[in-house]
């Protein structure tokens, strides 16, 4: 027999809807925090210079750091805008709060807007020359955004530019001088992960590839697997060269002892690319790839010892 208080609950509430999704923490996902590890390549004109202990100097790295945050979050908000309906498609992508309809255009847009309004006032605070590489940074990747990520191999490139303006724009801050080894170390890694993160893409979306990114059908992965040889074999020299040739390092060449840190972390990125299928997002890799994470953590504990107990 049917119990009459049950007989008369309203169906429609009778089970627990599903919770949904929060716009604010929606918002906060479109900002892509992890992502903000990108721009831990400001702090490296900091250490490098031997300014780690200098608080001036510190506190204008932090604020430079804070400001690329604001600017990267405020594009990557864009180019969710620019592939929303392939996001909409794409098997990972479309859990983003944008293309899985948790936040709107509108909202988007707005927050956009007022992160590198944020940006570009804060950047000028720090300078003029530091304003204008924030300012290059922003207006390079929306372009990426709508145009030069449809051209193969500059689409890498204008990759490892965003890392290279990032490490030149953390220089900048602190007022040092900027390495030409910084330049070519940073641009030889990036590509390494733009070509890594290209790769991913193509076996990720298999034949549809071309469907969600036209200019995937430009690759192919014999091609990305010889860039990502020739960029590794490059980046490995550049670094041990600089251990030992850079003019502010520690004459008893102790530098080269952080060497096989970099050796590993390159082979491990290999490994994740290619026995695990990983590579599609570095920051991802980083943090959710335990042994990765201590190489990293290893390298950068070495690199200050070193810098900082020879002084």
């Amino acid at each position: 027999m049917i119990d009459p208080k049950l007989s008369s609950v309203d169906p429609a509430v009778a089970l627990p809807r599903p919770a949904q999704p929060s716009v604010v923490l929606g918002l906060i996902r479109a900002c892509r925090p992890k992502q903000w590890s990108k721009n831990v390549l400001l702090f490296f004109g900091l250490i490098f210079a031997l300014k780690l202990t200098d608080p001036v100097p510190d506190e204008r790295a932090l604020a430079g750091f804070l400001v690329f945050c604001a600017a990267s979050s405020g594009v990557y908000l864009i180019n969710d805008l620019a592939d929303l309906e392939s996001d909409r498609r794409h098997p990972t992508k479309r859990r983003r709060p944008l293309a899985a309809g948790v936040i709107t255009a509108t909202q988007a847009i707005g927050l956009a807007v007022i992160l590198l309004i944020a940006a570009v006032a804060g950047s000028i605070a720090l300078g003029e020359t530091f304003a204008a590489l924030t300012v290059l940074y922003i207006v390079l990747t929306i372009i990426y955004s709508f145009r030069l990520k449809h051209i193969v191999l500059i689409d890498v490139f204008v990759i490892a530019a965003g890392f290279v303006l990032r490490a030149v724009a953390g220089a900048v801050v602190v007022n040092v001088p900027i390495s030409p080894w910084l330049y070519m170390c940073t641009v030889l890694a990036s590509l390494f992960l733009g070509l890594g993160k290209r790769r991913h893409e193509l076996m990720l979306l298999s034949d549809s590839a071309g469907s969600h990114r036209p200019i995937l059908d430009e690759y192919s992965l014999p091609l990305l697997d010889q860039l990502i040889v020739i960029v590794t074999s490059a980046a490995i020299m550049a670094y041990s060269l600089y251990t030992f040739s850079a003019e502010n390092l520690p004459r008893d060449h102790s530098m080269m002892l952080t060497i096989p840190f970099v050796l590993y972390g390159f082979f491990r990125y290999l490994y994740l690319v290619h026995q695990r299928s990983g590579g599609g997002s570095p920051e991802e890799a980083l943090i959710g790839d335990p042994p990765l994470l201590i190489s990293t953590a290893l390298w950068l504990l070495t690199t200050v010892a070193i810098l900082y107990l020879s002084r």
